[in-house]
């Protein structure tokens, strides 16, 4: 064979080469290179949007970054809700123990009340004190001197020298409650014996003595009087917590 024969041939047959790689690439399936270059799409895309349901999410592998995404999300989800869970029930218990504690001290108040005892003259030290000599009125004080508090209750029980009979009770000044004195603590009463009006007396001291709801026996306790003016109209006030009231009413 010739040498241009040769090379006719050589010639022909890169052509036939080239012109059979186009027809195979011309007759390539399409849907064959979409599946390739869109398969991690679709997988990363399908546990994305169904991230609410841990399975499924869970169930491609092919795609570890898709994976660990889909993990976030429901994590986050989980920690969300526990947290506002949390705060709910710890506002609700806030509430529950401020109730308590109110009931509480009410109660504490109303049985150190009925445990105190009714004062008598051997806890008590007694005054008696000049208010106003135009009308005969003293200024009555019993202080506690015990370690443990007692009840002054309604009126002291005075009684003039040696006179009969005891001061007249003005029922319109007791105060409608229980006085309770602390160790320390007193409680006063105003005693007036009145104008002097030619009828009434004299005397130097009088004598008390409290009111225990019982009969009792208790020591009087006296107080000097010089000059004291005892009228038809003496009268003594109940037990009050202070000497204004006492000598006001």
């Amino acid at each position: 064979m010739s040498n241009h024969t040769r090379l006719t041939v050589r010639r022909a047959a890169v052509v036939l080469a080239a012109v059979s790689a186009l027809a195979l690439t011309a007759c390539e399936p399409a849907g064959g290179s979409d599946d390739r270059s869109s398969g991690p799409g679709k997988s990363t895309a399908s546990p994305a949007s169904s991230a609410g349901a841990g399975s499924s999410g869970g169930g491609s592998s092919s795609s570890g970054g898709s994976s660990t995404s889909g993990g976030s999300s429901t994590s986050g989800g989980s920690s969300s809700g526990g947290s506002s869970a949390g705060g709910k029930g710890s506002s609700s218990g806030g509430k529950t123990g401020g109730t308590g504690g109110s009931g509480t001290s009410g109660g504490s108040s109303s049985k150190d009340d009925k445990a105190v005892h009714p004062c008598t003259t051997a806890e008590l030290t007694f005054t008696a004190d000049v208010a106003d000599k135009a009308t005969s009125s003293y200024l009555l004080k019993v202080t506690n001197k015990s370690s443990k508090a007692c009840k002054a209750l309604n009126y002291p029980i005075v009684t003039f020298g040696d006179l009969d009979g005891q001061a007249t009770q003005r029922e319109e000044t007791h105060p409608g409650a229980v006085l309770t004195l602390k160790p320390g603590e007193s409680a006063y009463a105003g005693l007036m014996g009145g104008a002097n009006d030619g009828k009434g007396k004299t005397v130097g001291s009088i004598a008390m003595t409290m009111d225990t709801g019982t009969a009792r026996d208790q020591e009087p306790l006296t107080a000097s009087t010089p000059g004291f003016y005892v009228s038809s109209k003496e009268s003594v006030t109940a037990w009050l917590g202070n000497a204004e009231d006492a000598l006001s009413l």
